[in-house]
């Protein structure tokens, strides 16, 4: 088995793969002063839970938050009991990153910009709704030419909350139309719809700056689904883009 682990902003996807098959998918919140031995305690319980058993071959973790990195990787190493791999300089990833500084591109967008590769045919934009929306543009030649970032969805939400009297906090789902006629359907509206076509728009305008056909956009992310679904873009939904992007790069780098 391996473990496979991406530490966002707002939690942790954890993933365990068992061959090709992802065996486990669980999601552990983000917290950036726990220590080492509280997150093994939470992983076993985890593993307790879902009747995981049996031999770790190894682990690989990508991380956006490097005060915990440290912490978390040493909590993976005591309950697997193999050595773990985090994503960043000097691990194999197969991607030819033309940025202005390449050890800018988080850990993030590399892990699913290698699962897009190893799924999807180039070039290829890779949309990442979570505490951030990002868009990665990947070229013909495992190419990582660069990306978007604007504040995620969440993020909006809660600051229009907290900083209008009037308007309060709702869930996450489309609005049947447009146009709204009452307050929660206004901002349904302007946050599902409106993003949605900020990502046709986006892709757009990024597909004529590249200058030629995007033949894939793959959505991943916590709130991916729902917004794509409003997407006039033909846009593939891969909720384990990163994992898998995860699991290839532990593969490229096993025999070290």
């Amino acid at each position: 088995m391996v473990l496979v682990a991406d530490i966002g902003n707002t939690n942790i996807t954890l993933g365990i793969y068992k061959s090709d098959d992802l065996i486990l998918l669980s999601r552990l919140a983000t917290q950036r002063h726990r220590t080492s031995e509280q997150y093994a305690i939470e992983l076993k319980a985890v593993f307790n839970l879902e009747s995981i058993s049996g031999e770790f071959k190894g682990a690989v973790i990508s991380s956006v938050v490097p005060e915990l990195t440290r912490a978390f990787k040493e909590a993976v190493e005591k309950v697997t009991g193999t050595k773990t791999l985090v994503v960043g300089p000097g691990i194999k990833n197969g991607l030819n990153i033309t940025t202005d500084n390449p050890k800018e591109v988080g850990a993030d967008l590399v892990a699913g910009a290698v699962g897009a590769i190893a799924n999807y045919k180039l070039p290829c934009l890779v949309m990442d709704l979570g505490t951030a929306t990002k868009i990665s543009v990947i070229d013909e030649g495992n190419i990582f030419l660069g990306c978007t970032i604007a504040p995620g969805i969440s993020i909006s939400l809660d600051a229009l909350s907290l900083r209008t009297s009037q308007l309060p906090a709702i869930d996450l789902s489309a609005p049947e139309k447009a146009i709204g006629t009452n307050t929660i359907d206004c901002i349904k509206s302007g946050t599902v719809l409106g993003n949605a076509a900020m990502l046709d728009g986006m892709a757009a305008r990024l597909e004529k700056e590249l200058g030629k056909k995007i033949n894939t956009t793959v959505a991943t992310g916590g709130l991916a689904k729902e917004i794509i679904n409003c997407c006039e873009r033909d846009i593939i939904y891969n909720k384990n883009l990163v994992l898998e992007g995860l699991l290839v790069i532990y593969k490229k780098n096993r025999e070290d």
